[in-house]
This record gives structure tokens, C-alpha cells and sequence, in this order.
């Protein structure tokens, strides 16, 4: 029994040496300083090269993953590399019986966000935002009211923070103000987002970061006001600054890509930056046509009222 034992014990090292190979020092530099060059990897990045099993997918390849760790951030690359360990590729499997987009927009929370246009649409626009960044200034202005007037019938806009707070300071606190008035009034919320966006200035233009945190203070209780909002409740919520509503939405966009902004997602397509409005028109009517709705007579458009 016990020879049986070692037996089994000898044929499985055996065989798990056969589904994986560890990678020699020489081949992990090449395969390093590859990657390296190939996706301008930071210098400060640590490149891991994992070892070598038997591709599932490639017969005749074997599989390596090499991660690229920046710390709070990682990320796993999958390598085919041939027998003869003289090249290497990444490819990409795509499930044709998937939809990768519908899997991106399952990853976004939308549950309690205020919304403009539609209620409810089949088409959903979440943009991730920053108050602070001229770009999103830019799209802010774009979609309200140009694109909401033309969409705002059949589609649902939707915001989310992403403050990119290493080069944005009061971002964050702006997003939480945002959010205070968002939990007692979505139009609140808006007519903040559109002030901010399109006065960015008033508030950089502040001297000390502390009189720019006020400013915003200010304006968040001025809209409350406006709206007849509980005052004493908007203001405890200020006072507080809880942000860890918006380091979850950070969470979530560094989950789906997000990287940089505006981000947006139409019906989970991404669409980087802040787009001319003819591409980002081509997204919208892309997501109406899969959701089998009437995409809007962008030349008629012009006349009507902007919806809300």
C-alpha cells in the first residue's frame, strides 16, 4: 500500500511538472522587457512573468501570464508563447454568445442616481464625472441641452463621480456637495452640476483651498435654498464630507476601464473623452437601433424644447 501511495505521488509531480514550467531567468527578462516597450509599462511598475501550462485554447502554444503590478493597481495579461520560446502573443477570446456591452452595464450602479430625459429608457448614458476638469466642462455643456434636447424623449442620462483628485483638488468635495443635494432633489443636483460646469472659474479662481471648498459650500446651499430643500439636513450633510459614496464610484469606473475624464458608457459602449457631438450621436443611435427604438430626425431637432 505504501509503494502504491509513493507511486501516486511520484506520477502526480510528474504530471503537474508537465502542466507547468517554471520560467527561466533568461527567458522572464526577455519576455519582461517586452511587455515593457510593447505597453509602455511605468518605470516604477514591477512585471511579474507567472509560469508556463499548456494552452486550453492553442495546441500548438503554451500559455503564460505576466501581471504588471503598480501597487494599488494590477493587471493580469495572458500570453500564447510558442514551443520554441522564440515568440509570444496576446489574444483576445470573444464569446460570440455574449454581449459584452450588456456585461460592462451590469457592473454600474445606477440605483438612486438622479436622471435627465427619459424614465426608464432601454437606452442608458452613465457619464463618469469630474466638476474640476475643463473636458468634462466641455461634454457637460454638449449633452446639456444639445444632446438631451435631441434624446431626451427615448433616452436616460445618468452621472457618476470619478474625481481625479491627484491633479483636481476640490473635485471630491464637489461631488459630495453634489450628492447632498442629489439625496433630496434630483433637479437640485442638476442645476448644480450645470452651474459648476460651466463656472468652473468661480471656484478655482479661490486663492486657498480652503476658500474653495466654502465656494462650493456656498453655492450647494444656495440651490438648496432655490429648491426649498431641508437646509439644516443639506447643511449637517456638507459639514460631514462624506466622499465614501464617490471613492465607490471610483471603485466601480476603475472596474469597467475607466481611466481618464469624461467616460462614457452608452448601454455599456465606452466612449472616451469629450467627443465631437457627431460620434457621440453615432453611439446613441447605434444603442436606440439594438433596443429596436426610433432614432430622433437630428435635423428637426434643432426646434424643439429641451426635455427634462
Amino acid at each position: 500500500m505504501i509503494l502504491i501511495r509513493r507511486a501516486f505521488l511520484l506520477l502526480l509531480i510528474i504530471c503537474l511538472g508537465c502542466a507547468a514550467e517554471s520560467v527561466s531567468p533568461e527567458l522572464a527578462h526577455k519576455i519582461e522587457r517586452q511587455v515593457r516597450a510593447t505597453y509602455k509599462v511605468p518605470p516604477e511598475f514591477k512585471v511579474i512573468v507567472g509560469t508556463i501550462s499548456p494552452s486550453a485554447d492553442f495546441p500548438n502554444y503554451d500559455s503564460v501570464i505576466v501581471t504588471v503590478d503598480g501597487g494599488e493597481r494590477k493587471q493580469d495579461l495572458t500570453f500564447v508563447i510558442s514551443k520554441d520560446r522564440s515568440t509570444m502573443m496576446r489574444l483576445t477570446k470573444l464569446d460570440l454568445n455574449k454581449d459584452p456591452y450588456a456585461d460592462t452595464m451590469s457592473k454600474i450602479n445606477v440605483n438612486g442616481r438622479p436622471t435627465r430625459g427619459a424614465k426608464n429608457s432601454k437606452v442608458v448614458v452613465v457619464n463618469f464625472d469630474d466638476f474640476e476638469c475643463p473636458f468634462c466642462s466641455r461634454m457637460h455643456q454638449e449633452l446639456f441641452p444639445e444632446i438631451l434636447k435631441e434624446y431626451g424623449d427615448r433616452i436616460t442620462f445618468v452621472y457618476k463621480d470619478y474625481p481625479l483628485v491627484e491633479i483636481h483638488p476640490w473635485a471630491t468635495h464637489a461631488a459630495v456637495d453634489a450628492n447632498c443635494l442629489a439625496a433630496q432633489n434630483g433637479d437640485a443636483y442638476w442645476d448644480f452640476a450645470d452651474y459648476i460646469h460651466a463656472n468652473q472659474h468661480e471656484v478655482s479662481n479661490e486663492k486657498t483651498p480652503a476658500a474653495r471648498f466654502d465656494a462650493l459650500d456656498r453655492l450647494t446651499i444656495l440651490q438648496g435654498q432655490k429648491h426649498n430643500l431641508d437646509v439644516v439636513k443639506l447643511q449637517s450633510c456638507v459639514k460631514a464630507q462624506d466622499d465614501s459614496a464617490v471613492k465607490a464610484s471610483m471603485k466601480e469606473a476603475e472596474g469597467i476601464g475607466v481611466e481618464a475624464t469624461p467616460t462614457l458608457f452608452v448601454n455599456g459602449e465606452k466612449v472616451d473623452g469629450a467627443v465631437p457631438p457627431s460620434e457621440l450621436r453615432a453611439a446613441l443611435d447605434r444603442a436606440l437601433k439594438d433596443a429596436n427604438l426610433p432614432v430622433p430626425d437630428h435635423a428637426a431637432a434643432s426646434n424643439a424644447p429641451a426635455a427634462r
